[in-house]
């Protein structure tokens, strides 16, 4: 099977407006997510998907591939399903333009499993760090999307259970691990597709987290869990920090 990964990349960012194009590092954050996607050794193509001209113009002053999609997509999924519609790879990674520490050998491996798996999409997951029990970066901490696992029989992989901003599992939760989610995925070509035709659901909507449409749906999503998450970049504050990493080690990876 052959994989693409699309990166969706929108102007119009509810916490930090026009973050894809901070360019204090001396590149635009796009394209310090764009360079790690290209280090993926088993992805055919990597794309953007934009609904701005301006990170078209980014992207092609870097090198990158622009795929010009509608404005009206509610999330991520949606709009590298119209880039996907292009092209003919069978595996489409959705990995967001705004994650520019993210390890590519997380990636390969995603796509890896999902070319063995019958689950609609494959994603990642680690536990939280030992202490992090309240204030940002907690399981508390809605910014932060947890998951419930069940282990696959036969595999090193999960199965997702469930998906929240809250802590799951809730009340005494001292006897079961808390894991991350850590928002990349792996998609058949077909259940992206599918995704993308299916109307929001009562729980997506509720919890706003694109991926319990495909659960609510009655769809499976994998999980490999990896030994830690590298930082988004979400705030100000977040993309400071970044800025910060480059500046004093010439890299960004924690």
């Amino acid at each position: 099977m052959s994989a693409a990964i699309i990166i969706p990349a929108r102007f119009a960012s509810t916490r930090l407006p026009g973050k894809m194009l901070l360019s204090e590092t001396g590149k635009p954050l796009l394209q310090h997510s764009w360079e790690q996607a290209m280090k993926v050794r088993n992805a055919a193509r990597v794309l953007i998907a934009t609904d701005d001209q301006r990170i078209a113009d980014a992207a092609k002053a870097f090198g990158g591939q622009a795929v010009m999609t509608a404005s009206h997509h509610a999330t991520g999924s949606n709009r590298i399903a119209e880039a996907a519609a292009t092209i003919s790879e069978s595996i489409i990674v959705n990995l967001q333009g705004d994650e520019p520490d993210i390890d590519p050998v997380q990636v390969e491996k995603l796509i890896d499993h999902q070319a063995k798996s019958t689950a609609a999409a494959s994603t990642l997951a680690c536990s939280f760090p030992p202490g992090a029990k309240t204030g940002s970066g907690s399981p508390a901490d809605p910014n932060c999307v947890k998951v419930a696992l069940t282990p696959l029989s036969g595999s090193e992989a999960y199965r997702a259970l469930y998906f929240s901003r809250a802590p799951i599992p809730g009340g005494n939760s001292s006897t079961a691990p808390n894991f991350l989610h850590i928002g990349v995925y792996a998609y058949s070509r077909d259940s992206l597709i599918d995704f993308a035709n299916a109307d929001r659901t009562d729980l997506e909507k509720a919890e706003n987290l694109e991926q319990l449409r495909i659960l609510e749906r009655g769809g499976s999503i994998d999980v490999l869990l990896t030994q830690n998450a590298n930082p988004g970049i979400d705030t100000r504050a977040d993309y400071d920090a970044f800025v910060a990493r480059i500046k004093a080690t010439g890299h960004s990876t924690i």
